[in-house]
């Protein structure tokens, strides 16, 4: 499959993602081990000090360090094996953007990183995460075909 058709489909898969429609977002796969999604925090996603919960901060760089390395991998689904998360600051009712980057790794296992902005382009969080390729063909899941 042409490396444009793959990224495309990943980003179908990732926008028929039933989580996706708890946490409305928007998937772009860049390049090669580059992923971008974009992310507004509404109040019903905070905790009870008034700031996003930390699923978000999760979710998301998960979610774009995930999608950098699966854009790696054309033929399987990567799962996420182990994830680092490092929080810098509270987010409240904002617009933010994860910026995922393949670091290393291509057959077995592959480490990818994210990077969790606020509207400013000010870093808020940063995650690590390992991946590891799976048997599960992206081809029988749904969206990821057009």
């Amino acid at each position: 499959m042409a490396e444009e058709a793959h990224f495309r489909g990943l980003e179908r898969l990732y926008a028929a993602a039933a989580i996706n429609h708890a946490f409305p977002s928007k998937l772009e796969i860049l390049e090669a081990g580059q992923s971008r999604i974009s992310f507004a925090v509404p109040p019903t996603m905070f905790h009870a000090a008034g700031a996003a919960h930390g699923t978000i901060y999760f979710k998301m760089l998960d979610d774009a360090a995930f999608y950098a390395a699966n854009s790696m991998v054309h033929e399987h689904f990567v799962l996420t094996t182990q994830f680092n998360l490092f929080l810098t600051r509270p987010v409240h009712d904002e617009a933010l953007t994860a910026r995922g980057r393949w670091v290393s790794g291509s057959r077995r296992v592959i480490i990818a990183e994210s990077r969790l902005l606020d509207a400013a382009g000010e870093e808020v969080a940063r995650g690590q995460g390992t991946f590891m390729r799976s048997r599960i063909a992206l081809a029988d899941l749904p969206g990821y075909r057009a």
